[in-house]
């Protein structure tokens, strides 16, 4: 017998599952997309990354070495999938699915120019794509034009609708829960990996509560204490809590494929003068930050304003990064929505429906006074008239300073 070793095929297997948003969601999300397209000439678009399939399909993949793809055209929205997946891919997406098989290479491109055709106008991910699959998107879809869809994506992005801002709204609550999980946690004696674990497990069995039919992934918790603060992203260790210790709380309750984050400075048992004044003065500069996040600021614009801030304080040396970034579809380890972060070389004017963080951070050497890192963090949504706090775990030493 000879076994039938197909290019693709579809694998509809099982009812259509539950999506983090209605179908009305992705339908507005495709016809913004569609205007795109419009607007440049474009026949399909060919999205790759996890945070573009998803925000456009509902589908957020495992990559596992293996490539993914969201076909946008203007009959359809399909995704590309591996055989690993099986009918995953079609019940967690909006539209339709074509499966790739492993029985030669680069079926996932023949799967994908099944959908697209030759010699259109595409557009595709540039700031994805390595120079390997740009390589084969040019062999396979030989377009007659192509465009970078990456900064027109990542703009219909930054403005959440209704729904989103619901799920993110969740989401931080979410983030609050853990950390007063966190906060019952610190003692010393307790190592940091044990305190973040039951953050971490906090927030995913309330996610579960909230969020029934969803899928659970990614949720975690960087718990930091002493040397270990000075970095934002600085991974969790098994370092015993002291008496005195700085901390550095940090929640990210991922809700499919959308991440929230709540970031509080803590102290062990005590603070010390000289770390005191340090943070106050990151909290003053955090307080000052929100009240700038208002409709019609630039990011630069708010980001000077900060800078002058710690100056005029001495303490703008010690500040580490950008003063706050967009919230929606992104990950630590996917999707970044580059485009609204409180930096110097951003010029984003701020609007209503834009969610954005303030998150101020200073990091003094180990050696001198108040020696660590220090960082507080809020998520802002931007109104008509000003912003919403949507954070409600307190910050500042009245109630961070435990065990």
């Amino acid at each position: 017998m000879t076994l039938n070793r197909p290019d693709s095929y579809r694998f509809h297997n099982g009812e259509k599952a539950a999506l983090p948003f209605a179908p009305e969601e992705y339908e507005a999300r495709l016809a913004g997309l569609h205007d795109i397209m419009e607007l440049h000439g474009l026949d399909a678009v060919v999205l790759t990354s996890m945070h573009n399939v998803a925000y456009y399909s509902g589908f957020l993949y495992c990559s596992f070495g293996r490539p993914y793809a969201c076909v946008v055209t203007r009959a359809g929205c399909t995704t590309i999938s591996a055989g690993i997946d099986a009918g995953q891919p079609w019940r967690r997406s909006i539209g339709d699915t074509i499966t790739y098989t492993d029985w030669q290479r680069d079926n996932f491109w023949r799967a994908v120019v099944s959908v697209t055709g030759t010699g259109k106008a595409v557009g595709c991910e540039a700031d994805h794509l390595t120079m390997v699959q740009a390589e084969k998107l040019n062999h396979f879809l030989q377009p007659k034009r192509g465009m970078d869809i990456a900064p027109a994506t990542m703009a219909q992005r930054m403005t959440k609708s209704d729904a989103e801002i619901a799920l993110i709204r969740q989401g931080a609550a979410v983030a609050d829960l853990g950390g007063h999980a966190i906060r019952a946690a610190v003692k010393v004696g307790a190592t940091e990996l044990e305190i973040a674990m039951a953050g971490r497990d906090a927030m995913e069995a309330e996610i579960a509560r909230r969020f029934p039919d969803a899928e659970y992934r990614d949720t975690w918790v960087w718990f930091q204490s002493g040397l270990n603060t000075d970095g934002a992203h600085n991974p969790v260790t098994n370092r015993k809590l002291r008496h005195g210790d700085i901390l550095s709380l940090n929640c990210f309750p991922m809700i499919s494929g959308y991440y929230t984050a709540l970031e509080r400075t803590m102290f062990v048992g005590a603070v010390d003068a000289a770390s005191l004044k340090i943070w106050e003065a990151n909290v003053a500069a955090h307080e000052y930050g929100m009240g700038l996040l208002q409709p019609g600021a630039s990011c630069a614009e708010v980001t000077a304003k900060i800078n002058t801030f710690l100056a005029e304080r001495d303490l703008l040396q010690y500040r580490t990064f950008g003063y706050g970034h967009s919230f929606g579809i992104l990950s630590h380890y996917y999707g970044r929505e580059a485009g609204l972060e409180l930096r110097e070389d951003i010029d984003t004017v701020l609007e209503p429906g834009m969610v954005i963080s303030m998150e101020p951070m200073l990091t003094l050497a180990a050696g001198q006074p108040g020696a660590g890192g220090y960082r507080e963090h809020d998520i802002l949504v931007i109104t008509e008239d000003g912003n919403e706090n949507i954070t409600g775990y307190p910050y500042g030493p009245g109630f961070n300073v435990v065990g």
